[in-house]
């Protein structure tokens, strides 16, 4: 006979956010056409860490992403970034509390150049008011050349100087990933979620890429990050997050995840 424990599922029990953690993820769920893809996620990213989140496809990891980025509603659960509910926020509204995102295509205008891509992404833009664009202003001119200077700055700080006045369509891949960072931390995020920071990059310019993201948390900016290269998590990430069928499985140190039976499996399967 079966225990009542054996046939009754068990209640969802979030568990408590970490003290420094600035993002909280309980229980989120989203589920397209009846199909299941988040499956109560719980999760915490740690203020001045870079966080990895690994797993097979079909995980849900992007999915994940565009749910706490508002590009997807979730069903149900929290997503409490800085200590505020973004859980059902619009994109934009997720952006100015300092939470972005990249995507695992680049993406932006193949005609525009790299310095005119970082400008369209800076915040607080002078042009966004109709008022400061037909007839500018000393602030919106002021604004503008503050926008400048940052968008030199990530140029350099990202090795994007010797080609910022190139069209994007000109860039190679590695480049086309580094200016799709440039774009997410000229919205100054406090957070930003990059998703396959390296696919289809070089060695050189992954290597370089790795560079760069270490840097991040000196200048006040976390980072969690979805990456299917285990030696580039392995040498960048503290902790390391796997998930698997749309919930987290096992989370630590890369060598102690790496360890664990249930993340070989949810690789491999059963026999490895």
């Amino acid at each position: 006979m079966k225990a009542i424990s054996d046939t009754v599922p068990r209640p969802h029990v979030p568990q408590r956010s970490e003290p420094d953690a600035l993002l909280a993820i309980r229980d989120v769920r989203r589920a397209f056409y009846g199909l299941d893809v988040l499956r109560g996620v719980d999760l915490d990213v740690r203020a001045g860490s870079i966080t990895g989140l690994i797993g097979p496809n079909g995980a849900g990891k992007t999915t994940l992403f565009n749910v706490v980025s508002g590009l997807v509603p979730p069903d149900a659960g929290s997503i409490r970034f800085a200590g505020r509910e973004l859980a059902g926020a619009s994109p934009e509204a997720i952006s100015n509390a300092g939470l972005v995102r990249t995507f695992q295509v680049a993406r932006g205008f193949p005609r525009l150049s790299v310095f005119q891509h970082l400008m369209l992404y800076g915040r607080e833009q002078p042009g966004e008011s109709l008022a400061a664009a037909l007839f500018g202003s000393a602030e919106s001119r002021r604004r503008e050349a503050e926008l400048a200077e940052r968008a030199w700055q990530i140029a350099r700080l990202l090795n994007l100087e010797r080609v910022i006045d190139h069209p994007a369509q000109a860039l190679s891949g590695g480049q086309k990933k580094l200016l799709e960072i440039g774009r997410a931390l000229m919205a100054e995020p406090q957070l930003v979620l990059l998703d396959e920071p390296t696919a289809g990059v070089n060695p050189t310019l992954k290597a370089e890429i790795a560079h760069h993201l270490r840097a991040l948390p000196a200048r006040g900016i976390t980072v969690l990050l979805i990456e299917h290269d285990m030696k580039f998590i392995g040498a960048l990430c503290d902790p390391v997050i796997v998930m698997a069928e749309g919930r987290v499985l096992a989370q630590g140190g890369f060598e102690a995840v790496r360890a664990d039976a249930r993340v070989r499996e949810a690789y491999m399967g059963v026999r490895a």
